[in-house]
């Protein structure tokens, strides 16, 4: 709460107790002491802030924000009231509105340094760079002294030439402001002057910062000269072999030689020959091979990455530094033992040729200590470090692609050895604490692997239920392993299954910006399978953090700004606005509102109350669609696959692609609905300048706008499908869906059209908009709802995930139809009743044509749904009571497990659905056609 110690007022000992209650959290009592406080010092304006503090905590937003306004408008500058409204906003999350409280107490106190510091914080919460500016120039000399630097060059310049300038975080501010001018020879000058010395809270901080400019500069002598001293003094850097090599090629490149006499460069003397590299690079293997101490690594992958160059560069003087063969196996001779050794010779396999492959798995194999060969036909390590070894070995060989080679029923027998060296490894663990990993979980990783391989290749499910069953046994084991985690969470979702879903990424305890990263791989089949409780929770987990990112990287960068860590607040800035545009973000919140509206929206609460709850608003799309970040991590599962089968910039850019069209699909579907949704509650008027004053015609035109930008990007979304015919994309069976949902509200516009120009003309109907009044579900639409989503087939257990998930589109297919019949219903039961009115007064032909056209509307929706519906779910209920079959007593356990957990999910799923389709049905009936 407000600090209030320091204040030696009456009033303070006053509003003691309201602070008091509010910090132990007895809002009530809070709210009572301030009423009675009130009731004597009505003009005590910290009092009714007080309060509202305890109304929002309760619940009563409005009223704590309408008292709130009250004492804002008045314009208070005691400290009491100004920090306990600032509470308030934040607590609200209106932080824009601090702003103006403190901007009118600096105009009313200009020369207080403290509010003058306040008003520069918020500035920085809400991002107003320019006004920060403008704060920190403000009539306050001191204050400008302390708050300056990060804004203007020309007084840090004058604090170096007065020699002022004496902490490190001074100098990283100017060396930060002078690479942000681009003046790069200037922030050179500074780190290697007297200034750079100061550099010393980062290992290697001055010669880092000198490489970064010298390579801007493409001063490549003094890149080349510095990375060849450092790399003397700690041969294992890695970061300065990549800078020695670049800048030695770009010296090559431009036939640079040192001068005949003096010193080649500042830095000391330049290589610029390949024998000069070659012979550093054997020079420091050398040296690692006399050592009696462990070895270190960065040698040895120089001497690869030099050979890597050279052949690129097509320069002979590779085979001066050996073999590639021999020295990937003198690598792992000395580091085959860690896990890193894989990583290592996975990106220099492709110096290899074909050829190689199986001689060097072969000969890798010979230098892993195994034991005698048992019964089984294999011979186990003896200890972690010859396990470590063997793993390496079968990773590297599936990085070849000899596993994937392998017919099926080599397959079947490699997962037959990896399944006996997993279990025969977990010995090594028993010791292990539940929070870490087996030393063999890798190889249960890999039986995964291949299992996956051969279900991809022969469409046998049952390859899939192995797989299942296979990680389920290694999280038994093993409960803290990510892996077994993130590959079951994303194959219950291939298979429809959401329920277990939400539980698996819970316990994986995702971390901040992970939600970001990773939570796409439950948000993207959250809200598709029917398990709309899950997907709310799941929703939930992302906007969660999304939201409070706003509030934490504020706090950060004002922190940053109060202990000189200047070099800082650019990086929160930009994790900020990286965050604001997600693309995850983006979707996640259309996608919760969507869900919302299907679940509740004329249930608990009507379309038009639900849409105001949410704030949208037709007209405005906040989606930031030029500069969306696609955050999401696509490599966070691990994978041995060769060069051929990796992920590649394409399928980046397709996957991007598609999820932007599907994103665009969808705002825009929530947009069409918040505008039907106001539309429908739109006084009506057949007189057209009336109707532009009441903002019908306004509403109409952004009906039309956002059908037009739907049907675009359904076309768009067309494209895609054909173009990935090979591949399974959101658009393959929701296009349908999707065609029909437009369909459904396109309806609602040629109404809405009707109504502003005119139904009736002096009693007459315009017979060319007649036969555009029905709405109903197309037959094609209902047909791909019918199927089995879980069945037997030759004794086998197969499944349908995409069915669920059709359904679950048919679903929202039927809200919208149903939100549609209802705006029909609004608009042409008024016109009954005036027809009827001038039929006594004048019969015509034009009432029957009305009363026509009326029924054929909403019956035809209610008859499609009601003799649809109950057949879908009780076919499909019917098929989940099929036995599942039966495995070997070995395997059966955890296989059965995961069969429950997916059958469980599908009546879950099915049972959601037809609650709410029960719900809809009551709507319907409701709406008294």
């Amino acid at each position: 709460m407000a600090a209030r110690g320091h204040v030696q007022d009456p009033n303070d000992r006053r509003l003691r107790p309201i602070y008091d209650y509010l910090d132990n959290g007895n809002n009530k009592m809070a709210i009572q002491q301030a009423d009675k406080l009130l009731k004597k010092h009505k003009d005590l304006h910290c009092a009714k802030v007080l309060k509202a503090i305890g109304l929002q905590r309760t619940g009563k937003q409005d009223e704590a924000f309408s008292l709130a306004q009250e004492v804002a408008t008045l314009e208070p500058t005691d400290d009491n009231s100004l920090q306990a409204l600032t509470i308030l906003y934040r607590e609200m999350h209106r932080p824009e509105l601090v702003t103006k409280l403190y901007e009118a107490a600096v105009k009313k106190v200009p020369l207080s340094e403290e509010y003058h510091s306040h008003l520069f914080m918020a500035y920085a919460r809400v991002g107003e760079y320019k006004k920060m500016q403008q704060a920190i120039s403000a009539q306050d000399e001191k204050l400008a002294q302390t708050m300056f630097l990060p804004l203007a060059e020309r007084m840090v310049e004058k604090m170096v030439k007065e020699e002022k300038i004496e902490a490190e975080a001074e100098v990283q501010l100017y060396f930060m402001i002078l690479e942000r001018l681009g003046k790069c020879v200037e922030a050179l000058d500074v780190v290697r002057g007297p200034l750079g010395e100061k550099l010393t809270s980062e290992l290697r901080s001055r010669e880092n910062k000198c490489m970064m400019m010298y390579q801007r500069l493409q001063l490549w002598p003094e890149c080349n000269a510095l990375s060849y001293k450092l790399l003397l003094k700690n041969p294992d850097d890695w970061q300065f072999y990549l800078s020695y090599f670049d800048s030695l090629f770009h010296l090559m490149d431009k036939s640079w030689s040192p001068p005949n006499e003096g010193k080649h460069c500042v830095e000391g003397p330049v290589q610029t020959t390949v024998a000069e590299a070659v012979k550093f690079v054997v020079d420091r293997m050398e040296e690692e091979d006399k050592k009696e101490s462990r070895p270190l690594r960065g040698p040895y992958m120089a001497c690869l990455e030099l050979i890597h160059r050279l052949r690129q560069r097509g320069c002979p003087d590779e085979q001066e530094l050996g073999d590639p063969l021999e020295l990937m196996l003198q690598f792992f001779g000395k580091f085959g033992d860690k896990p890193c050794c894989i990583t290592d010779l996975k990106i220099y396999l492709h110096l290899l040729p074909p050829e190689q492959h199986t001689q060097f798995k072969n000969r890798l194999g010979e230098l892993v200590p195994l034991g005698e060969v048992g019964e089984d036909g294999f011979g186990f390590p003896g200890d972690t470090k010859a396990l470590q070894r063997h793993l390496c070995v079968c990773q590297l060989s599936r990085v070849l692609g000899l596993q994937h080679a392998l017919d099926t029923e080599g397959k079947l027998c490699l997962i037959t050895e990896l399944k006996a060296h997993y279990h025969y490894g977990l010995q090594f663990g028993k010791s292990c604490l539940k929070t870490e990993l087996q030393f063999s979980d890798t190889y249960c990783l890999m039986v995964a692997h291949v299992y996956i391989d051969l279900w991809t290749e022969t469409g046998d499910e049952n390859m899939l239920w192995q797989c299942l069953g296979v990680l389920e046994e290694g999280l038994s084991f093993s409960p803290s392993n990510a892996q077994f985690k993130l590959l079951l969470l994303l194959l219950f979702c291939r298979l429809g299954a959401f329920q277990p879903v939400v539980d698996l990424y819970s316990s994986l305890d995702a971390k901040h910006v992970q939600h970001d990263t990773i939570g796409y791989l439950l948000t993207r089949y959250a809200g598709s399978l029917g398990q709309f409780a899950a997907a709310s929770q799941s929703y939930n987990f992302s906007l969660r953090f999304f939201h409070s990112n706003q509030k934490d990287t504020s706090e950060y960068i004002i922190q940053a700004y109060k202990y000189g860590a200047f070099e800082k607040i650019p990086e929160f800035i930009a994790f900020r606005t990286r965050l604001n545009q997600s693309l995850h973000f983006a979707q996640v919140r259309t996608e919760r509102m969507l869900l919302d509206l299907y679940t509740e929206a004329d249930i608990t609460s009507s379309l038009e109350e639900s849409v105001k709850a949410m704030g949208l608003c037709p007209e405005e799309d906040d989606i930031p669609w030029d500069n969306m970040r696609d955050n999401r991590d696509l490599t966070v599962l691990f994978s041995w696959d060769p060069k051929d089968r990796e992920l590649t910039e394409e399928h980046r850019r397709l996957s991007l692609q598609e999820e932007l069209v599907w994103l665009k699909v969808r705002s825009l579907t929530l947009r069409l609905l918040a505008s039907l949704a106001l539309l429908g509650h739109a006084p009506s008027s057949r007189n057209s300048d009336k109707a532009n004053e009441n903002g019908v015609s306004a509403k109409s035109s952004t009906l039309q706008t956002l059908l037009s930008q739907l049907d675009l990007t359904l076309q768009t979304a067309a494209q895609i499908t054909e173009k990935q015919t090979q591949v399974h994309t959101r658009f393959t069976n929701n296009c349908v869906i999707c065609h029909c949902q437009a369909s459904a509200l396109r309806l609602s516009l040629t109404l809405q059209e009707l109504e502003t120009t005119g139904l009736v003309i002096t009693g007459v109907i315009v017979p060319s908009y007649s036969p555009m009044l029905i709405c109903s579900l197309p037959p094609e639409l209902l047909s791909r709802c019918k199927g089995e989503v879980l069945e037997m087939k030759d004794s086998r257990l197969m499944t349908q995930p995409s069915l669920l998930e059709t359904l679950v589109f048919f679903v929202e297919t039927v809200c919208v139809v149903l939100w549609v019949a209802s705006y029909s219903a609004s608009v042409l039961r008024p016109l009954k009743s005036s027809l009827q009115k001038k039929r006594k007064k004048k019969k015509d032909s034009s009432t029957a044509m009305v009363h026509t056209h009326y029924r054929l509307i909403l019956p035809l929706s209610h008859g499609s749904f009601s003799s649809y519906s109950p057949p879908f779910l009780t076919s499909l209920s019917v098929s989940l009571s099929v036995p599942l079959p039966s495995f070997s007593q070995e395997e059966c356990g955890f296989t059965r497990a995961a069969m429950d957990k997916v059958q469980n999910s599908y009546l879950g799923s099915l049972q959601e659905l037809g609650d709410l389709l029960r719900k809809r049905a009551d709507s319907l009936k409701s709406l008294k056609f």
